[in-house]
Protein backbone atom coordinates (compact mmCIF):
# COMPACT_ATOMS: atom_id res chain seq x y z
CA UNK A 1 0.00 0.00 0.00
CA UNK A 2 1.29 3.57 -0.94
CA UNK A 3 2.24 5.55 1.55
CA UNK A 4 0.48 8.66 2.45
CA UNK A 5 0.98 11.84 4.39
CA UNK A 6 -0.87 15.14 5.27
CA UNK A 7 1.45 17.31 3.20
CA UNK A 8 4.17 16.64 0.75
CA UNK A 9 6.93 19.22 -0.55
CA UNK A 10 7.47 18.04 -3.94
CA UNK A 11 10.71 18.31 -6.25
CA UNK A 12 12.30 20.99 -4.07
CA UNK A 13 16.28 21.50 -3.14
CA UNK A 14 16.54 20.55 0.44
CA UNK A 15 19.71 21.84 2.08
CA UNK A 16 20.24 20.18 4.90
CA UNK A 17 22.77 18.95 7.62
CA UNK A 18 24.17 16.25 5.09
CA UNK A 19 24.17 19.04 2.02
CA UNK A 20 21.84 19.86 -0.86
CA UNK A 21 19.73 17.76 -2.73
CA UNK A 22 16.49 17.32 -4.81
CA UNK A 23 13.83 15.70 -2.71
CA UNK A 24 10.47 15.55 -1.57
CA UNK A 25 9.45 15.50 2.02
CA UNK A 26 6.58 14.07 3.97
CA UNK A 27 4.77 15.80 6.69
CA UNK A 28 2.76 13.49 9.45
CA UNK A 29 0.53 15.10 12.45
CA UNK A 30 2.79 18.02 12.08
CA UNK A 31 6.19 16.39 12.03
CA UNK A 32 8.64 15.54 9.08
CA UNK A 33 8.02 11.82 8.91
CA UNK A 34 9.86 10.94 5.07
CA UNK A 35 12.64 12.50 3.65
CA UNK A 36 13.48 11.09 -0.42
CA UNK A 37 11.77 9.70 -3.08
CA UNK A 38 7.84 10.10 -2.49
CA UNK A 39 6.46 10.06 -5.91
CA UNK A 40 4.32 7.05 -5.30
CA UNK A 41 2.89 8.00 -2.25
CA UNK A 42 -0.12 10.44 -1.76
CA UNK A 43 -0.96 13.27 0.23
CA UNK A 44 -3.80 15.91 1.70
CA UNK A 45 -1.79 18.64 0.44
CA UNK A 46 1.25 18.67 -2.07
CA UNK A 47 2.92 22.02 -2.97
CA UNK A 48 5.46 21.70 -6.00
CA UNK A 49 8.74 23.09 -4.79
CA UNK A 50 10.29 22.71 -8.33
CA UNK A 51 12.82 25.83 -8.62
CA UNK A 52 13.01 26.10 -4.90
CA UNK A 53 15.55 25.16 -1.86
CA UNK A 54 13.33 24.24 1.39
CA UNK A 55 15.41 25.28 4.20
CA UNK A 56 14.53 24.33 7.92
CA UNK A 57 12.33 26.97 9.37
CA UNK A 58 14.72 29.96 10.18
CA UNK A 59 15.04 30.17 13.46
CA UNK A 60 15.60 34.62 14.78
CA UNK A 61 16.65 34.26 18.35
CA UNK A 62 16.57 38.03 19.04
CA UNK A 63 13.33 40.22 18.54
CA UNK A 64 11.39 42.68 20.51
CA UNK A 65 7.70 42.54 19.61
CA UNK A 66 6.65 45.28 22.41
CA UNK A 67 3.54 43.51 24.18
CA UNK A 68 2.67 44.15 27.18
CA UNK A 69 3.05 47.74 27.23
CA UNK A 70 4.47 49.70 23.91
CA UNK A 71 1.67 48.33 21.54
CA UNK A 72 2.17 51.29 20.06
CA UNK A 73 4.81 49.88 18.16
CA UNK A 74 4.27 46.46 17.69
CA UNK A 75 2.55 43.70 18.84
CA UNK A 76 2.81 39.66 19.28
CA UNK A 77 0.26 39.22 16.40
CA UNK A 78 1.73 42.14 13.97
CA UNK A 79 5.63 41.26 15.12
CA UNK A 80 5.57 37.57 13.77
CA UNK A 81 3.00 38.85 10.65
CA UNK A 82 6.41 40.58 9.96
CA UNK A 83 8.48 37.31 10.53
CA UNK A 84 6.47 34.80 8.61
CA UNK A 85 6.45 37.32 5.66
CA UNK A 86 10.01 36.63 5.85
CA UNK A 87 10.25 33.13 6.57
CA UNK A 88 10.65 32.90 10.03
CA UNK A 89 8.79 30.28 11.71
CA UNK A 90 10.08 30.84 15.27
CA UNK A 91 11.23 33.49 17.36
CA UNK A 92 12.76 34.34 20.87
CA UNK A 93 11.27 37.65 22.34
CA UNK A 94 13.07 39.53 24.76
CA UNK A 95 12.18 40.94 28.15
CA UNK A 96 12.32 44.89 27.88
CA UNK A 97 8.24 44.87 27.86
CA UNK A 98 6.19 46.84 30.11
CA UNK A 99 5.86 45.46 32.97
CA UNK A 100 9.08 43.43 32.56
CA UNK A 101 9.19 39.73 31.59
CA UNK A 102 11.28 38.71 34.85
CA UNK A 103 8.80 36.62 36.98
CA UNK A 104 7.03 33.29 36.59
CA UNK A 105 3.29 35.21 36.21
CA UNK A 106 4.60 37.83 33.72
CA UNK A 107 6.36 35.18 31.37
CA UNK A 108 3.03 32.82 31.70
CA UNK A 109 0.61 36.39 30.96
CA UNK A 110 2.97 36.38 27.08
CA UNK A 111 2.86 32.74 26.79
CA UNK A 112 -0.55 32.68 27.18
CA UNK A 113 -1.49 36.11 24.69
CA UNK A 114 0.96 34.86 21.97
CA UNK A 115 -0.83 31.27 22.02
CA UNK A 116 -2.55 30.59 18.78
CA UNK A 117 -2.13 34.77 18.08
CA UNK A 118 1.38 35.16 16.54
CA UNK A 119 1.85 33.34 13.30
CA UNK A 120 4.88 31.74 14.10
CA UNK A 121 5.97 29.45 17.59
CA UNK A 122 7.62 31.59 20.00
CA UNK A 123 10.06 31.64 22.74
CA UNK A 124 10.48 34.26 26.01
CA UNK A 125 13.52 35.90 27.36
CA UNK A 126 13.25 36.23 31.17
CA UNK A 127 15.27 38.85 32.45
CA UNK A 128 17.77 38.46 34.88
CA UNK A 129 17.68 41.00 37.57
CA UNK A 130 19.33 41.05 41.24
CA UNK A 131 15.97 41.00 42.60
CA UNK A 132 15.39 37.75 41.07
CA UNK A 133 18.78 36.25 40.47
CA UNK A 134 18.10 33.59 43.28
CA UNK A 135 15.18 32.62 40.85
CA UNK A 136 17.17 32.44 37.59
CA UNK A 137 17.59 28.66 37.86
CA UNK A 138 13.32 27.74 38.30
CA UNK A 139 12.70 30.64 35.58
CA UNK A 140 14.96 29.65 32.82
CA UNK A 141 13.06 25.84 33.36
CA UNK A 142 9.56 27.11 32.58
CA UNK A 143 7.50 26.54 29.99
CA UNK A 144 7.85 28.82 27.22
CA UNK A 145 11.25 30.49 28.41
CA UNK A 146 14.55 30.50 25.83
CA UNK A 147 16.82 31.20 29.36
CA UNK A 148 17.43 33.91 31.27
CA UNK A 149 18.71 37.60 29.01
CA UNK A 150 20.96 39.85 30.63
CA UNK A 151 21.37 43.95 29.97
CA UNK A 152 25.26 44.99 31.06
CA UNK A 153 24.50 48.29 29.01
CA UNK A 154 21.77 50.29 29.40
CA UNK A 155 19.12 50.48 26.18
CA UNK A 156 15.53 50.46 25.13
CA UNK A 157 13.34 50.09 29.02
CA UNK A 158 14.30 49.50 32.84
CA UNK A 159 16.44 46.48 32.77
CA UNK A 160 20.24 46.40 33.64
CA UNK A 161 22.81 44.87 35.89
CA UNK A 162 26.27 46.23 34.93
CA UNK A 163 28.26 45.13 37.87
CA UNK A 164 30.11 42.23 38.32
CA UNK A 165 28.73 41.13 41.74
CA UNK A 166 25.22 41.43 39.63
CA UNK A 167 26.31 39.31 37.19
CA UNK A 168 28.23 36.55 39.00
CA UNK A 169 24.49 36.08 40.44
CA UNK A 170 22.79 35.40 38.32
CA UNK A 171 25.19 33.64 36.30
CA UNK A 172 25.70 31.53 39.88
CA UNK A 173 22.35 29.99 39.42
CA UNK A 174 21.62 29.54 35.85
CA UNK A 175 22.30 26.03 34.33
CA UNK A 176 20.83 27.01 30.63
CA UNK A 177 22.83 29.75 28.58
CA UNK A 178 22.50 32.93 29.13
CA UNK A 179 22.25 35.84 26.62
CA UNK A 180 23.48 39.14 27.50
CA UNK A 181 23.94 42.67 25.72
CA UNK A 182 27.31 43.22 26.36
CA UNK A 183 28.39 47.34 26.95
CA UNK A 184 29.82 48.84 29.50
CA UNK A 185 27.86 50.88 31.66
CA UNK A 186 30.12 52.73 33.25
CA UNK A 187 31.84 53.57 30.13
CA UNK A 188 28.90 54.84 28.59
CA UNK A 189 28.11 56.94 31.49
CA UNK A 190 31.69 58.65 31.55
CA UNK A 191 31.33 59.42 27.67
CA UNK A 192 28.07 60.94 27.18
CA UNK A 193 29.54 64.20 26.21
CA UNK A 194 30.87 62.46 23.30
CA UNK A 195 27.01 62.13 21.95
CA UNK A 196 27.08 64.93 19.55
CA UNK A 197 23.01 67.17 18.94
CA UNK A 198 21.39 66.06 15.74
CA UNK A 199 24.34 64.19 14.94
CA UNK A 200 23.46 60.29 14.82
CA UNK A 201 26.57 59.65 13.31
CA UNK A 202 28.32 60.58 17.14
CA UNK A 203 26.32 57.43 18.37
CA UNK A 204 29.12 54.97 17.70
CA UNK A 205 31.54 57.61 19.10
CA UNK A 206 29.46 57.27 22.39
CA UNK A 207 29.45 53.67 22.39
CA UNK A 208 32.55 52.95 20.93
CA UNK A 209 34.31 49.32 20.33
CA UNK A 210 36.08 49.95 24.09
CA UNK A 211 32.83 49.62 25.76
CA UNK A 212 32.00 46.49 24.16
CA UNK A 213 35.29 44.94 24.09
CA UNK A 214 35.48 45.69 27.88
CA UNK A 215 32.33 44.33 28.83
CA UNK A 216 32.64 41.01 26.79
CA UNK A 217 35.82 40.63 28.57
CA UNK A 218 34.64 41.06 31.80
CA UNK A 219 31.21 39.04 31.01
CA UNK A 220 33.68 36.00 29.66
CA UNK A 221 35.99 36.16 33.21
CA UNK A 222 32.72 36.12 35.38
CA UNK A 223 31.41 32.93 33.39
CA UNK A 224 34.45 31.13 34.19
CA UNK A 225 34.54 31.99 37.84
CA UNK A 226 30.69 30.65 37.72
CA UNK A 227 31.62 27.97 35.92
CA UNK A 228 28.66 28.63 33.29
CA UNK A 229 27.61 29.62 29.64
CA UNK A 230 27.25 32.75 28.06
CA UNK A 231 25.60 33.84 24.70
CA UNK A 232 26.73 37.89 23.21
CA UNK A 233 24.43 38.78 21.37
CA UNK A 234 24.62 41.75 18.62
CA UNK A 235 28.52 41.68 18.50
CA UNK A 236 29.46 44.62 16.69
CA UNK A 237 33.40 44.78 16.79
CA UNK A 238 36.15 43.02 15.46
CA UNK A 239 37.75 42.87 18.82
CA UNK A 240 35.04 41.07 20.49
CA UNK A 241 35.64 38.77 17.70
CA UNK A 242 39.80 38.15 17.55
CA UNK A 243 38.19 37.48 21.92
CA UNK A 244 35.70 35.19 21.84
CA UNK A 245 37.50 33.16 19.68
CA UNK A 246 39.95 32.39 22.54
CA UNK A 247 37.04 31.32 24.61
CA UNK A 248 34.45 29.31 22.78
CA UNK A 249 33.96 26.90 25.33
CA UNK A 250 32.11 29.41 27.32
CA UNK A 251 30.88 32.08 24.86
CA UNK A 252 28.64 31.72 22.16
CA UNK A 253 27.47 34.81 20.18
CA UNK A 254 25.82 36.57 17.48
CA UNK A 255 25.34 38.51 14.65
CA UNK A 256 23.31 40.50 13.21
CA UNK A 257 21.98 41.32 9.24
CA UNK A 258 22.35 44.88 10.07
CA UNK A 259 25.79 44.75 11.49
CA UNK A 260 26.94 42.75 8.71
CA UNK A 261 25.38 44.74 5.77
CA UNK A 262 25.77 48.91 6.87
CA UNK A 263 28.33 50.90 8.14
CA UNK A 264 29.35 54.37 9.74
CA UNK A 265 29.04 55.49 5.96
CA UNK A 266 25.02 54.92 6.31
CA UNK A 267 24.67 57.29 8.82
CA UNK A 268 24.51 60.21 6.59
CA UNK A 269 21.69 58.32 4.68
CA UNK A 270 19.57 56.96 7.02
CA UNK A 271 20.05 59.26 10.17
CA UNK A 272 18.34 58.08 13.29
CA UNK A 273 16.85 54.84 11.32
CA UNK A 274 20.50 53.43 11.70
CA UNK A 275 20.90 54.18 15.08
CA UNK A 276 21.03 50.72 17.16
CA UNK A 277 22.62 49.21 20.48
CA UNK A 278 25.53 48.76 20.23
CA UNK A 279 25.82 50.91 17.01
CA UNK A 280 26.30 50.12 13.52
CA UNK A 281 30.13 50.66 13.27
CA UNK A 282 32.68 51.50 10.90
CA UNK A 283 33.33 48.91 7.74
CA UNK A 284 36.99 47.83 10.03
CA UNK A 285 34.59 46.20 12.40
CA UNK A 286 31.84 44.76 9.47
CA UNK A 287 34.52 43.12 7.70
CA UNK A 288 35.48 41.89 11.36
CA UNK A 289 32.12 40.31 11.60
CA UNK A 290 32.38 38.51 8.30
CA UNK A 291 35.83 37.10 9.38
CA UNK A 292 33.52 35.74 12.38
CA UNK A 293 30.84 33.99 10.15
CA UNK A 294 33.65 32.57 7.98
CA UNK A 295 35.91 30.86 10.43
CA UNK A 296 32.67 29.56 12.82
CA UNK A 297 33.35 31.61 15.25
CA UNK A 298 29.96 33.29 15.05
CA UNK A 299 27.25 30.40 16.18
CA UNK A 300 23.85 32.40 15.19
CA UNK A 301 21.96 35.24 13.51
CA UNK A 302 19.73 37.15 15.14
CA UNK A 303 18.05 40.16 13.91
CA UNK A 304 17.51 42.56 16.79
CA UNK A 305 13.95 43.55 15.45
CA UNK A 306 12.96 46.29 17.54
CA UNK A 307 10.59 48.66 16.34
CA UNK A 308 10.11 51.74 16.90
CA UNK A 309 7.51 54.91 15.35
CA UNK A 310 8.86 57.11 12.31
CA UNK A 311 7.78 59.58 14.62
CA UNK A 312 9.93 58.53 17.49
CA UNK A 313 12.67 58.04 15.45
CA UNK A 314 12.26 61.53 14.09
CA UNK A 315 13.15 63.36 17.12
CA UNK A 316 16.68 64.66 17.13
CA UNK A 317 19.49 62.74 17.90
CA UNK A 318 20.35 61.96 21.46
CA UNK A 319 16.54 62.07 22.29
CA UNK A 320 15.57 59.76 19.31
CA UNK A 321 15.66 56.08 20.92
CA UNK A 322 17.75 53.56 19.21
CA UNK A 323 16.46 50.42 17.50
CA UNK A 324 15.01 49.22 13.57
CA UNK A 325 12.81 46.78 12.21
CA UNK A 326 14.58 43.38 11.19
CA UNK A 327 12.65 40.27 11.10
CA UNK A 328 11.12 40.34 8.27
CA UNK A 329 14.31 41.55 6.01
CA UNK A 330 16.68 38.73 7.88
CA UNK A 331 16.02 36.57 5.35
CA UNK A 332 15.85 38.72 2.11
CA UNK A 333 19.16 40.57 3.27
CA UNK A 334 21.01 37.35 4.18
CA UNK A 335 20.16 35.45 0.87
CA UNK A 336 21.72 38.12 -0.68
CA UNK A 337 24.60 37.74 0.59
CA UNK A 338 24.92 34.32 -0.56
CA UNK A 339 24.31 34.92 -4.00
CA UNK A 340 27.27 37.34 -3.72
CA UNK A 341 29.51 34.75 -1.67
CA UNK A 342 29.78 36.10 1.18
CA UNK A 343 28.81 33.07 2.77
CA UNK A 344 27.26 29.58 1.79
CA UNK A 345 23.60 28.44 1.73
CA UNK A 346 24.85 25.86 3.63
CA UNK A 347 26.44 28.13 6.06
CA UNK A 348 23.52 30.53 6.12
CA UNK A 349 21.26 27.72 7.66
CA UNK A 350 23.96 26.88 10.09
CA UNK A 351 23.51 30.30 11.68
CA UNK A 352 19.86 30.69 10.89
CA UNK A 353 18.44 26.92 12.19
CA UNK A 354 21.01 24.58 13.09
CA UNK A 355 22.87 27.26 15.47
CA UNK A 356 19.76 28.18 17.61
CA UNK A 357 19.09 24.02 17.77
CA UNK A 358 22.47 23.28 18.82
CA UNK A 359 23.38 26.11 21.12
CA UNK A 360 19.81 26.69 22.76
CA UNK A 361 18.83 22.96 23.10
CA UNK A 362 15.44 22.79 21.41
CA UNK A 363 13.95 20.55 21.16
CA UNK A 364 12.59 19.27 17.07
CA UNK A 365 13.27 22.64 15.90
CA UNK A 366 16.04 23.24 13.55
CA UNK A 367 16.61 20.22 11.35
CA UNK A 368 14.86 18.81 8.12
CA UNK A 369 15.25 15.30 9.83
CA UNK A 370 12.48 12.26 10.66
CA UNK A 371 10.98 13.37 14.05
CA UNK A 372 11.38 17.39 13.61
CA UNK A 373 8.97 19.87 13.84
CA UNK A 374 7.86 20.06 9.96
CA UNK A 375 8.98 23.59 9.85
CA UNK A 376 10.21 24.85 6.67
CA UNK A 377 11.51 28.12 4.93
CA UNK A 378 10.68 27.99 1.13
CA UNK A 379 12.89 30.11 -0.94
CA UNK A 380 14.03 31.51 -4.63
CA UNK A 381 17.57 31.74 -4.90
CA UNK A 382 17.26 33.25 -8.49
CA UNK A 383 14.44 35.60 -7.47
CA UNK A 384 15.20 39.70 -7.27
CA UNK A 385 12.86 42.07 -5.62
CA UNK A 386 13.38 45.36 -4.00
CA UNK A 387 12.18 45.88 -0.21
CA UNK A 388 10.09 48.44 0.41
CA UNK A 389 8.46 49.94 3.34
CA UNK A 390 5.03 48.90 1.75
CA UNK A 391 6.01 45.25 2.38
CA UNK A 392 6.12 45.77 5.66
CA UNK A 393 4.04 43.31 8.05
CA UNK A 394 5.60 44.99 11.58
CA UNK A 395 3.51 47.93 13.27
CA UNK A 396 6.02 50.19 12.48
CA UNK A 397 5.74 49.98 8.49
CA UNK A 398 9.35 50.78 7.97
CA UNK A 399 12.79 49.07 6.88
CA UNK A 400 16.44 50.56 7.02
CA UNK A 401 16.53 48.88 3.64
CA UNK A 402 14.09 50.63 1.94
CA UNK A 403 14.79 50.85 -1.76
CA UNK A 404 17.50 48.13 -1.65
CA UNK A 405 17.52 45.08 -4.28
CA UNK A 406 18.31 41.68 -3.60
CA UNK A 407 18.48 38.04 -5.16
CA UNK A 408 17.11 35.64 -2.80
CA UNK A 409 13.43 35.80 -1.80
CA UNK A 410 11.29 33.80 0.92
CA UNK A 411 8.56 32.45 -1.02
CA UNK A 412 6.80 30.06 1.84
CA UNK A 413 7.05 29.68 5.47
CA UNK A 414 5.71 26.30 6.79
CA UNK A 415 5.18 25.92 10.78
CA UNK A 416 4.38 22.57 11.93
CA UNK A 417 3.27 21.31 8.53
CA UNK A 418 0.91 24.25 7.86
CA UNK A 419 1.02 26.67 5.29
CA UNK A 420 1.16 29.89 6.71
CA UNK A 421 3.00 32.33 4.29
CA UNK A 422 2.99 31.71 0.61
CA UNK A 423 4.13 34.21 -2.08
CA UNK A 424 3.62 37.67 0.57
CA UNK A 425 0.65 36.15 1.84
CA UNK A 426 -0.86 35.30 5.17
CA UNK A 427 -3.01 32.16 4.57
CA UNK A 428 -3.74 30.90 7.56
CA UNK A 429 -5.02 32.45 11.05
CA UNK A 430 -2.25 32.61 13.78
CA UNK A 431 -1.73 29.14 15.78
CA UNK A 432 1.96 29.81 17.15
CA UNK A 433 2.82 27.32 19.88
CA UNK A 434 5.49 27.43 22.51
CA UNK A 435 8.96 26.39 21.13
CA UNK A 436 10.57 23.09 24.02
CA UNK A 437 13.95 23.41 25.17
CA UNK A 438 15.21 19.74 25.78
CA UNK A 439 17.00 21.32 28.80
CA UNK A 440 13.84 22.39 30.42
CA UNK A 441 12.24 19.11 29.75
CA UNK A 442 14.33 16.81 30.94
CA UNK A 443 15.06 16.52 35.12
Amino acid sequence: MAATYDLILTGGTVVNHDGQGVRDIGVRNGRIAAIGDLSGASAGETIDCRGLHVLPGVIDSQVHFREPGLEHKEDLETGSRAAVLGGVTAVFEMPNTNPLTTSEAALADKVRRATGRMHCDFAFWVGGTRENAKDVGELERLPGAAGIKVFMGSSTGDLLVEDDDGVAAILGNTRRRAAFHSEDEFRLRERLGERVADDPSSHPVWRDEIAALECTRRLVRIARETRARIHVLHISTLEEIDFLEAHKDVATCEATPHHLTMSADDYARLGTLLQMNPPVRNSRHRDGIWRGISQGIVDVLGSDHAPHTLEEKAKPYPQSPSGMTGVQTLVPIMLDHVNAGRLTLERFVDLSSHGPNRIFGMARKGRIAAGYDADFTVVDMKRSETITNAQAGSRAGWTPYHGRQVTGWPVGTIVRGSRVMWEGEIVAAGQGRPVEFSEAIVR
